[in-house]
């Protein structure tokens, strides 16, 4: 099995990652520079610099 995980299965795991209604799509709250963007849009690299676990229970976890 490869080690690389595709964009799309770490971008829906990711807390950045919400549903806009306004678009009716699925969008990343990261703003990224132009460099950023054109390098994301381009797939030259596979993990994002932002990428953050969503995570619900970690709030409960400190609370214990």
């Amino acid at each position: 099995m490869s080690e690389k995980k595709s964009c799309a299965s770490q971008c829906e795991s990711c807390s950045y990652y919400y549903y806009d209604e306004e678009y009716d799509c699925y969008c990343c709250e990261v703003n990224l520079d132009e460099d950023e963007t054109a390098r994301f849009l381009s797939y030259s690299f596979y993990e994002c610099p932002y990428y953050n676990p969503y995570d619900e229970y970690k709030i409960v976890r400190r609370q214990n």
